[in-house]
This record gives structure tokens, C-alpha cells and sequence, in this order.
């Protein structure tokens, strides 16, 4: 079977999580005999074809990203054309049996592709606009992104969701039959969560707190939805009750400056520190420093930070809703607070902090709650997704 996938990023080119899921997936894909292309894109010093680890990549290049959204829109459908002219000429040496695109940022090209080749359409939903907006859609560029998702989710001949909690949000929201929706959760190697060497750990762990001073692990993008002025909120009545603590806020993103404003206001930044973007080597060992890890998520489709957390034996609490619920049983590998409520989640870290058996059994039995999100299982599961629909092929499309 021949496959092609379309993502927006793909390694070394990152800008989220997703690049790495499609990595990890495609490689796993490969492993079981699938021959995978991933048609992606890449900067002015990118090869415009190169194989990784038996994933043959091509990449069109594009111009840097523009921050703001409403350019980024239409940088958007540049890269679509961009991809959907690389896809057909790459189609007329090729013959492909699936496409497989990853979010509406490449949604038309794919669209354009499974019709040309005649090939069934797969797409991955990863979130969605109505999701990262509470529902609140109705103005640009939100409804835009909001409209190509629901009529990508519609088009395709199967939707993959990385939560029962996401299958339930597109078939409410886009109107899809839930048995089109397939329901695969994202995956996790601890073997790639590998921190830095003893000496730098105990160096980076001084910079932030003592040894015998808690540190509360804060990562991730730093938009509204992720819900980190609630955990701001919640500091001082951990403070109160363990002074010593101290906590990192690591990641950027366009609520940065007001979660810094927030957190001089409630005189934090004696206690803590933001640290911006950084890579996952220092990610990772921020894991491994750090005492408890919080996500306290408004909207989460999956949770990967909690598995980060969980990978490295750093005790994790999340907010109880969406994804998480699946990725974090309560009491059983992590603790989980109400969401959008500071008292619970300062309770919640508390007791965490102030129980250290209990933090033994949590790191250990999550560690084996890992076994859940092999990748070669969701590689497997994928799989059979496409040999479910290899039997949809359509006479291609004479000109797309």
C-alpha cells in the first residue's frame, strides 16, 4: 500500500505537537510495510526530497509564517496551492491508495488529491476552532476555520479522533455519522523523553528552587484555552501553605503577556519564573526536575503533556475535562481538579506535594498506564483504517 500524508510540519520543521505525531506515525506506518510520502513544507535551506527513517519526505518552501492570523490565513491557502501542484506531479509518477491529511491547514490540497488519484480521504482532526473558542465562531478568521473544518470532516471517507471526547465534539458540531469517526489516541516513546545528565539536571533544577523546595511545572502554549490563569489564580493558596514553592512557566504564545501582568499583580515573581520557548531537551528535563506538573486545560483533545509528565516519572495533575479524562484515570495515575476552579487545583497540588507515597504510587502506575499509547498500536490501528478503505477507490479525476 502507498500512502500520502499531508502535514503542515513535519521534523525539523516544528511548531507543535503535531509534527511529531505525524513522524512518529508515519514511521511506525513504514515499520509495518506501508510505503509512506509525506508531502510537507520546508524553509529556503530544506531538500526538496530526502528519506527519514524509510518516510519519504517532500517539502515545497514556503516563506516564514506571519503571526498574525488574518495574514496567516491566507499564507494558508498559498501553501495548499503550493502543495496541491507539488501533489499532482508527485501523483503522476506515483499511484496512491490513501490520502491522509492532518487539520485544515492543508485541507484543500487534500481534497484536491484524493479526487485527482481517485483515492479514499482520511483526515486527522487534532482540535477544533469551535473547541479552542468555547463556541464562539462567528467573526474572521474564526468562522473561517471553523467552515473548512467542518467541510473537510464531511468530505472525508473516514475522520480519526485522539479522544472519545473529540469523536463526540465532531460528530455534535460537524454533523458527521459517528461510525465515519474512528477513534485513535495519539501515542508516546519514553525512550524519547530523555532529560539531560545528572550534573546538568542538579544545575538546571538550581536555578529555579532548592532541594528541598517544591516546583510546580507549567508547559505548554500560552492561549487562553490552556487555562493557566487559573493556575496563577491557585499559587498564592499553595504559597500560603508551602512557602518555599516555586514554579516554572514554560512555552509561548499570544496570552503571554497578559499571564506575566497577572502574575506580578498576585506578587508571584519571587516565587517563579517564565521561561519562554524551549527546546525538548530542556523540556524534558524540566520534567525530571520538577515536582508535579500541572495542565489545567480549559479545552484539551488529548493531554499530551500529562503522558510527557508521566514519561518522566513527574507526578501530573490535570484539569477534568475533555481528552484528559481518558489520559488520566483520577487516583490511579494523576489527580485530576474541577476545571476553571483555582481552590481544587491548589487543593489538588497540595496534596500532591505533601504526600510523598502517594506521588511513589502515582509515577508508578502511570509509568505502566504508558503501555496504553504504544505508538506501533496506533500505527497498527491506522493501518487498518486504510486497508478498510483501500477498497473505495474512484475513477481519478481527469484535471483537478
Amino acid at each position: 500500500m502507498r500512502v500520502l500524508i499531508l502535514s503542515w510540519e513535519y521534523p525539523p520543521l516544528i511548531e507543535g505537537g503535531l509534527a511529531r505525531h505525524v513522524r512518529k506515525l508515519s514511521e511506525g506506518l513504514v515499520e509495518r510495510g506501508v510505503e509512506v510520502h509525506v508531502l510537507t513544507r520546508g524553509g529556503e535551506e530544506s531538500p526538496p526530497q530526502e528519506e527519514m527513517n524509510g518516510v519519504r519526505v517532500h517539502r515545497v518552501r514556503e516563506p516564514t509564517r506571519p503571526l498574525d492570523l488574518n495574514e496567516f490565513v491566507a499564507w494558508v491557502e498559498r501553501m495548499n496551492s503550493d502543495m496541491l501542484a507539488a501533489g499532482v506531479e508527485l501523483g503522476d509518477r506515483l499511484s496512491f491508495d490513501i490520502v491522509h491529511g492532518h487539520d485544515w491547514l492543508v485541507a484543500n490540497a487534500c481534497d484536491h488529491l484524493a479526487k485527482r488519484f481517485g483515492a479514499p480521504l482520511v483526515t486527522t482532526i487534532h482540535a477544533t476552532e469551535h473547541g479552542r473558542h468555547q463556541g464562539w465562531v462567528d467573526k474572521h478568521p474564526q468562522v473561517y476555520i471553523h467552515g473548512v473544518e467542518r467541510w473537510i470532516a464531511n468530505r472525508s471517507d473516514r475522520v480519526i479522533a485522539c479522544s472519545t471526547f473529540m469523536r463526540e465534539q465532531i460528530v455534535d458540531v460537524f454533523g458527521v455519522p459517528e461510525a465515519s469517526v474512528e477513534v485513535i489516541p495519539n501515542g508516546i516513546d519514553p525512550q524519547d523523553i530523555q532529560p539531560q545528565d545528572d550534573a546538568e539536571l542538579r544545575r538546571l533544577r538550581a536555578e529555579f528552587a532548592a532541594p528541598d523546595e517544591p516546583l510546580i511545572l507549567l508547559v505548554g502554549r500560552l492561549v487562553y484555552e490552556k487555562g493557566f490563569q487559573f493556575a496563577l489564580e491557585a499559587l498564592p493558596t499553595i504559597i500560603e501553605r508551602l512557602p518555599k514553592t516555586h514554579f516554572v512557566v514554560a512555552g509561548s504564545g499570544t496570552h503571554e503577556r497578559e499571564l506575566r501582568r497577572q502574575a506580578e499583580e498576585l506578587d508571584l515573581m519571587e516565587h517563579g519564573t517564565f521561561v519562554g520557548w524551549i527546546g525538548d531537551d530542556v523540556l524534558h528535563s524540566l520534567y525530571a526536575i520538577a515536582d508535579v506538573c500541572v495542565v489545567p486545560s480549559l479545552y484539551e483533545p488529548f493531554g499530551l503533556v500529562a503522558l510527557e509528565a508521566m514519561a518522566s516519572s513527574c507526578p501530573c495533575i490535570v484539569a477534568d475535562t475533555g481528552g484528559l479524562r481518558e489520559v488520566v484515570p483520577h487516583d490511579e495515575v494523576g489527580l485530576r481538579f474541577r476545571a476553571r476552579d483555582p481552590e481544587s487545583l491548589a487543593e489538588m497540588t497540595i496534596r500532591v506535594l505533601e504526600d510523598a507515597e502517594l506521588c511513589r504510587r502515582l509515577t508508578a502506575e502511570a509509568f505502566q498506564h504508558l503501555r496504553r499509547f504504544d505508538w506501533a498500536d496506533v500505527a497498527e490501528r491506522t493501518a487498518g483504517v486504510y486497508d478498510e478503505l483501500a477498497g473505495l477507490r474512484s475513477t481519478p479525476a481527469t484535471e483537478v
